[in-house]
């Protein structure tokens, strides 16, 4: 199975990169936060070659705060700032009530009060939900799930055998472009 990139994805770095990941995940999940700081790390050593995708796959049935999350996410999207709250949101996975949302908004440099006033509107909310359905239609049943290049990852993804993997897959399309 091979997934696609659509318009309203985010992105960090260029579609044209060798590797381009898509993410799906939970900013409640622990596990999440975990792959958070990998790919953190993946993008520092990669540079341009990683695009990374994310997509919202919130376990709503296991983190009570996650839905909320992923629309103050893409609230802040809405104001240019989606990454911003993405990485506040697993840097302080411990506080995603709604009061510590409009907090992170104020750090991050947002106008708060449309922050506050858009948050929860139908294009954020159905953004996520598109996401999650998405994830569906493609197998995801458990966050993080990665797509490496279109194609679903089953490996290890918890260890720094995995950049090696992703530098592994941008060596490999660099030598078959040449």
């Amino acid at each position: 199975m091979s997934i696609d990139i659509i318009s309203k994805d985010h992105v960090l770095g260029h579609l044209n990169a060798p590797v381009v990941l898509i993410e799906y995940a939970d900013f409640q999940c622990p596990y999440c936060k975990r792959a958070y700081h990998i790919l953190r790390e993946a993008k520092r050593i990669m540079g341009d070659r990683l695009a990374i995708v994310f997509r919202h796959f919130p376990l709503q049935e296991l983190h009570a705060n996650a839905v909320h999350a992923a629309i103050a996410a893409e609230t802040a999207g809405g104001q240019g700032k989606f990454w911003e709250m993405h990485d506040a949101l697993f840097e302080h996975q411990d506080c995603l009530e709604d009061i510590c949302l409009i907090e992170y908004a104020g750090k991050i440099g947002l106008d708060v009060k449309r922050f506050e006033k858009r948050f929860g509107e139908d294009p954020y909310f159905h953004k996520v939900n598109r996401d999650y359905e998405s994830g569906l239609h493609n197998g995801v049943d458990s966050t993080p799930t990665f797509f490496l290049n279109g194609k679903k990852y089953e490996g290890n993804w918890m260890s720094v055998s995995f950049i090696d993997h992703l530098q592994e897959l941008a060596e490999q399309h660099l030598s078959v472009t040449k």
